[in-house]
């Protein structure tokens, strides 16, 4: 990611009805390569309402969540829609699909020429790049006026200072308005080292064991004067697994080669996903505004399309493929 220079932040956005099954294996909230599109959609339109603009990353706070499930002990079942009938009167068959109303502040990394004019001319800006994103999806939802009797804060492109010591003064007053809510940043460090202490136990353990085992809730006995007591074993945060992009399966094929690709103008290539941890922490916690920040990090020679975001509570580790 290129250095920041602008954030625009369009705060307390509510959507209903998006997809919150975020892969194969994990539900609960969007994925972020859903975010990271509607980042790459929205740059187009302001390109084409000619806004001189161009995004770096986003961030998500998710200030409150709602999913459509029904609440059964620990088994939780998606409320799903009976569609209307088909053509020929034929009930049509039920779409199995996770919805979630979502209650989100977006921040994106920006920078182009139309920012270089005064607080006035940005303000009318980002005024306008909120006015595209209400006509937009975001995860497949719906983005709704705010409840009656409310008013939404008004979006703004903050700056970003040269000097590191204005740069976190500045960024206090943008973490108290993204308050309350939770960030989510990525936990790659927090994956490596569980593998790595399960590994010395098991040498058989592999990256998966290591994923699934931060994923749940595991019970664990201990005793205290011959007394046993079973107890949830404490997690270091809100840990949740996530998809963060994909890796290959196949070569890169020429367009139009693989039969019923949706382009048949753009290279093709099976891919799977890939997963890691995320963490979702308080916005207080954050350092820097790019620490808030996705963004995309691909590498075309091994074949690895995947999101990355760097953030004070990790360290840098090589990225092993689960």
């Amino acid at each position: 990611m290129t250095d920041l220079s602008n954030l625009l932040v369009i705060p307390r956005l509510r959507v209903q009805n998006a997809n919150t099954i975020s892969s194969n294996l994990t539900w609960g909230f969007p994925a972020m390569s859903a975010f990271v599109g509607i980042m790459q959609a929205l740059e187009r339109k302001a390109i084409a309402a000619g806004i001189n603009v161009l995004f770096d990353g986003i961030g998500v706070v998710c200030h409150h969540h709602e999913a459509q499930v029904s609440r059964g002990g620990f088994v939780r079942t998606f409320n799903l829609t009976r569609n209307p009938v088909d053509k020929t009167g034929k009930t049509s068959a039920i779409v199995e699909e996770g919805r979630i109303h979502l209650d989100i502040s977006l921040a994106f990394g920006i920078r182009g020429a139309d920012l270089s004019g005064s607080k006035e001319d940005k303000q009318q800006v980002a005024e306008s790049l909120n006015q595209i994103l209400q006509t937009m999806r975001i995860a497949g939802g719906v983005i709704v006026p705010p409840m009656p009797g409310t008013r939404a804060p008004s979006p703004y492109i903050s700056k970003i200072p040269e000097d590191s010591a204005e740069q976190y003064k500045d960024f206090l007053s943008l973490r108290r308005r993204l308050m309350p809510g939770f960030a989510l940043v990525l936990r790659d460090d927090l994956l490596q080292s569980h593998f790595q202490s399960m590994a010395a136990q098991d040498p058989e353990v592999t990256q998966l064991d290591a994923w699934l085992d931060l994923s749940r809730l595991n019970m664990e006995c201990e005793e205290d004067k011959g007394e046993v007591e079973w107890q949830i074993r404490m997690q270091p945060g809100w840990l949740v697994p996530i998809p963060v992009g994909y890796s290959k399966l196949s070569e890169l094929y020429k367009p139009g080669v693989v039969a019923n690709a949706r382009d048949a103008t753009t290279p093709f290539r099976f891919v799977e996903s890939l997963y890691s941890i995320g963490q979702w922490i308080s916005p207080h916690r954050l350092k820097h505004p790019s620490e808030l920040l996705w963004y995309v990090e691909n590498d075309l020679d091994q074949g690895m399309y995947r999101l990355q975001n760097v953030n004070e509570q990790q360290n840098h580790h090589e990225v092993q493929e689960i």
